[in-house]
């Protein structure tokens, strides 16, 4: 069942014919090739549309899932007490932002991102993202920019940051702060990238992967290039750089 482009699943009433129908496309495919099977599938689509079937028409959209929820691999975690940490980390990004601004009026700081976020970014810090504790080369994560307060929320929870250094968020005068955005020169124990002024990020991500690719065979065949940006920031025009599609490859870039 489709509803507002977006798939919703149902319960299966026969499940027999369901896998005769998939079975027989999967046949095709291997038999005569995905032209054949695109053709009849077309040729499917047009006849639901003569019989009133109702289908809406095919969505062409970047944000939706490239897969179903049905081949979505079992998850490899602990989901509760990933849960609970996730709400710990989202309530020290609040807190230290609040307090901030409590001592200093006016010194800014964002609390939406992160919150709206952090379920992605724990995801690729519990079970993606690669450090270079091993001796590895480790990936390069160009992160939201406005995401800071929940890298620094999560640095102090793995006691890699001190209280003292949250209660000087955006005042790091002095060398004790925490600087408002990803800075590698202000901070470069802790940042690799620069990622703002909004949009720079991802475009920085698919140069630099451009460049690993280019030493692959050399100095970092399996370095990664996630960046972690949104939607307004990749619509931006210094993110709408025309790029070869991306695959998940040795060295290569994602947009989250």
């Amino acid at each position: 069942m489709y509803f507002d482009e977006f798939k919703h699943q149902l319960p299966d009433i026969d499940e027999a014919e369901t896998q005769d129908w998939i079975e027989s496309l999967d046949q095709v495919v291997e038999d005569e090739g995905e032209n054949r099977a695109r053709f009849l599938m077309y040729k499917l689509l047009k006849r639901a549309r003569q019989r009133h079937v109702g289908l809406p028409p095919l969505t062409q959209t970047r944000y939706i899932n490239t897969i179903s929820p049905e081949q979505e691999p079992f998850f490899p975690g602990d989901e509760v007490l990933e849960h609970r940490i996730r709400r710990l980390i989202r309530w020290n990004a609040v807190a230290m932002v609040l307090r901030a601004n409590n001592s200093f009026t006016g010194i800014g700081g964002h609390l939406s991102t992160y919150a709206s976020s952090a379920s992605l970014y724990e995801v690729g810090f519990n079970h993606f993202f690669r450090g270079k504790d091993d001796g590895g080369a480790g990936d390069q994560i160009f992160y939201q920019g406005h995401a800071a307060p929940g890298m620094y929320a999560r640095a102090f929870v793995e006691g890699r940051l001190t209280e003292d250094q949250l209660d000087h968020f955006r005042r790091e005068v002095g060398g004790k702060g925490l600087s408002s955005y990803p800075h590698a020169r202000l901070m470069p124990e802790f940042w690799e990238f620069p990622t703002v002024s909004m949009g720079i990020g991802p475009i920085s991500a698919i140069y630099q992967a451009r460049f690993n690719r280019y030493l692959a065979t050399a100095a970092s065949p399996t370095r990664r290039n996630p960046a972690c940006g949104h939607s307004s920031a990749t619509v931006r025009p210094m993110s709408r750089k025309r790029s070869p599609p991306c695959h998940w490859r040795p060295a290569r870039a994602s947009t989250t």
